[in-house]
């Protein structure tokens, strides 16, 4: 018989208990007491995930998908492959460790942070140097595989695997090829799967997403003789890939000496029947069939056909599973009791999906099919998806009138950069190397406390207004004493850089408890784009204009770009992206216009997902860079010449798209250089970028404030590559995650940096002439 199981679990908790634990852990000085707290918090999470795969009927249980930030640092420290550079002993590596690792301290700059696939979790990027050993490190996964077997059942552990672990790391300190690393490497996962099996575990997921990259064949060549070695010392093996089609590499998946694979049939559907087909007689085959990045609830008789032409072939070889990992959807739906009644019948949360994966398996058996239960659970999904695809509620006239009139001339600006550049320094008169930050300021307890009061009618319209007033005259005040050029308001009336458009918009709605993580403790909570995107009432006019008339500097109104919207919302699937992103771009067009009217005349069009969207194949790139800049284009070209339109990417590898982010034609673009140490703008030595850039001089991720020697330095390293003319100097991302003291200190040394290499710049210029 079939069995079912997931790739793993939100661990988050259901109520983000464990952001709010880490974050006291982080305030404390972490003593044993304050630790033994953090302890209990992971226990209780860990114990909760189990307990809801056992409920839903699972055949296996899923540990090792707990992780105190991350699951690319947590594998590090169970293979002691931290950076040498922290000087940890990899066998007596603590807690405070591992987050100084993660968030920087006053002597090391934390580890690099980038997009986990194309998902918005951010994932720390391994170093690997010549210098790097792999040795014994923590024993915190076996303390949680015994916690499972303690309660019986089969338990599932879950380890990233070792091509992948090289793979998305970074060479640093002049090693030239981190693939030669494997061999160390292998020894720890030996050693850890020996240990796994002497503790009795049978099988052992180990994900290998990077199979559905376009891999070089040295990588490819490395899983055979890897997972040789691997086996023979291993428990069965269930090598994992997901978020794309992996068919290319059918001959390897079939003869890799593993015990089964899983593969992603959400994402690429087709696969599933063509690995199938000739499918080894002694592997299983894990068919991920319920989706893991979306929040819709499956359509279960669509898929239970495709499962039962699978189960044909394959008989009891077949697993029934989650697309990837459980971990991008929210956790439960019950918890959202103020959600529209209607929409909330078309979703599952992750609680809900292991019911699905679970009522999918029974349903192969003919004797389970018939049962009352499980007729009517696909009597009450089918309903469901009807009443989704007819609902009135989905479709606007109005939208659907307008994106058919959208014309080429609607996606350029009506002059040329070079042009509109002197329209707008002729009105702005900045000086060289004009200073400004990224949007958001510190979300102070009383900005937090205002919202929720507002939110549940215990503050009046008026009073919340005047709270928000109060701190964005705040905000600029403090930029005018930092003496930065271009201000912002601050954006204190913002939970979110897209949640707040998403309450303003139609076609959206906003869940109350669905949070999902983006990175550390760092959560989020898409909404759900569930119909088409229409924007009723400016949404940002009144507080860009209130702070515009605070001060004689420039302040710019703050928007989340087209794409951006598009990929940290859950998505409508029943229509393409690319006409989603065009729906939220004539929203947003809309909304440029109307502060460009108010007086607000520079506007920051944040896309920092833009990346992140790629596709995981390059033959699929042009199509999705084709209509993601025309979706931009399309909100930022109906302005003046001397409207200046500004951007903001963070966190991603965006030297292969460089072509596409200067086609975007924004005046000015700030992008996350920092944390890197400037090593993107290497991208600029081939790539000559057209336009204004701000590489970012101050990591905002980690509490280190930076002195003003280390950004001078940065800035002089960025002058090496971009003209001073087009340079702007900006932090790495907004600062709502920071305190007022960290902002105080690290913006006051940022302008102090940039008017000490202005003046250097001048005095250059004077010994030139």
């Amino acid at each position: 018989m079939a069995q079912a199981h997931v790739l793993g679990l939100p661990r988050i908790g259901a109520q983000r208990e464990l952001k709010f634990a880490v974050e006291a852990f982080w305030r404390s000085p972490m003593t044993s007491r304050d630790e033994a707290a953090l302890q209990d918090t992971g226990r209780d999470i860990r114990a909760a995930n189990r307990r809801a795969q056992r409920d839903a009927g699972l055949d296996w249980i899923t540990v090792g998908d707990f992780h105190w930030y991350d699951q690319v640092l947590s594998t590090l420290a169970l293979v002691g492959g931290f950076p040498e550079r922290f000087g940890f002993a990899a066998d007596a590596l603590t807690l405070a460790d591992y987050f100084t690792a993660a968030r920087g301290d006053a002597r090391h700059s934390a580890m690099e942070m980038t997009k986990w696939f194309d998902t918005n979790y951010h994932y720390l990027v391994p170093e690997y140097t010549p210098h790097t050993r792999f040795g014994e490190g923590t024993e915190w996964l076996f303390g949680e595989v015994e916690e499972a077997c303690a309660e019986g059942g089969n338990v599932k552990p879950v380890l990233l695997g070792p091509v992948s672990l090289l793979y998305l790391g970074k060479e640093k300190d002049g090693l030239a090829d981190r693939l030669s690393l494997l061999p160390d490497l292998l020894v720890q996962y030996a050693r850890v799967l020996r240990r796994l099996r002497s503790q009795g575990v049978a099988w052992v997921q180990i994900d290998e997403p990077v199979l559905a990259l376009d891999l070089p064949q040295a990588w490819r060549d490395a899983f055979a003789p890897a997972y040789a070695r691997l086996s023979a010392v291993a428990p069965s093996l269930l090598l994992a890939t997901y978020f794309g089609d992996v068919s290319e590499h059918a001959a390897l998946l079939r003869s890799l000496p593993v015990s089964g694979v899983h593969v992603d049939g959400v994402r690429a559907p087709a696969q599933l029947d063509t690995l199938a087909a000739q499918w080894p007689a002694d592997k299983v085959f894990s068919a991920g069939v319920v989706d893991g990045r979306n929040v819709w609830r499956t359509d279960l008789t669509r898929v239970r056909e495709s499962l039962v032409r699978l189960a044909q072939t394959l008989g009891d070889r077949l697993w029934v599973a989650s697309s990837c990992s459980l971990m991008h959807c929210p956790v439960d739906l019950t918890k959202e009791a103020r959600l529209d009644k209607e929409l909330r019948t078309w979703l599952a949360f992750a609680v809900q999906k292991l019911a699905e994966v679970a009522l999918l398996r029974r349903s192969l058996d003919v004797t389970e099919f018939a049962k009352p239960d499980v007729q009517a659970a696909f009597e009450a999904d089918a309903a469901a998806q009807r009443a989704r695809r007819t609902s009135p509620r989905i479709h606007n006239t109005v939208v659907h009138r307008r994106l058919a009139a959208l014309s080429d001339a609607h996606a350029r600006r009506p002059s040329p950069y070079a042009v509109r550049a002197k329209a707008q320094r002729a009105w702005l008169k900045l000086p060289l190397l004009p200073t400004t930050t990224i949007g958001s300021f510190p979300q102070t307890a009383e900005i937090r406390a205002a919202r929720a009061d507002f939110r549940r009618h215990a503050m009046s319209h008026l009073d919340y207004l005047e709270t928000m007033r109060a701190q964005i005259r705040l905000a600029i005040e403090k930029q005018e004493a930092y003496g930065l050029d271009v201000l912002v308001h601050g954006e204190a009336e913002r939970n979110d850089m897209v949640e707040y458009f998403g309450d303003l918009l139609w076609g959206f709605a906003l869940t109350e408890h669905g949070w999902v993580q983006s990175y550390g403790s760092r959560c989020v909570k898409p909404p759900v784009i569930y119909g088409d995107v229409y924007l009723p009432e400016p949404m940002t006019v009144t507080w860009s204009a209130y702070a515009q008339q605070l001060t004689d500097k420039p302040v710019k109104g703050m928007l989340t770009g087209p794409v951006t919207m598009l990929q940290w919302s859950f998505v409508r699937d029943d229509q393409p992206r690319e006409r989603t992103a065009l729906q939220i771009a004539l929203a947003l067009r809309e909304e440029v216009a109307a502060l460009e009217k108010a007086g607000v005349r520079v506007i920051q069009i944040d896309e920092p997902a833009l990346r992140e969207g790629l596709p995981l194949r390059e033959r699929e790139w042009p199509s999705y860079l084709d209509w993601a800049v025309r979706a931009f284009r399309v909100c930022s070209s109906g302005v003046a010449d001397d409207t200046q339109i500004h951007t903001h990417m963070c966190y991603s590898e965006f030297q292969d798209i460089l072509p596409s982010i200067a086609a975007l034609d924004a005046d000015v673009i700030s992008i996350e250089t920092a944390r890197s140490d400037m090593a993107l703008l290497g991208a600029f030595e081939t790539f000559a970028y057209p336009n204004e850039i701000g590489p970012g001089v101050y990591d905002i991720h980690s509490p280190r404030v930076p002195s003003q020697e280390a950004m001078e330095r940065l800035i002089e390293a960025a002058l090496a590559r971009i003209p001073a003319e087009r340079l702007w100097i900006n932090p790495d991302c907004g600062l709502k995650t920071r305190d007022w003291t960290q902002v105080d200190a690290a913006l006051t040394n940022m302008v102090s940096a940039a008017q000490a290499v202005r003046a250097r710049l001048v005095k250059r210029e004077a010994r030139a002439a």
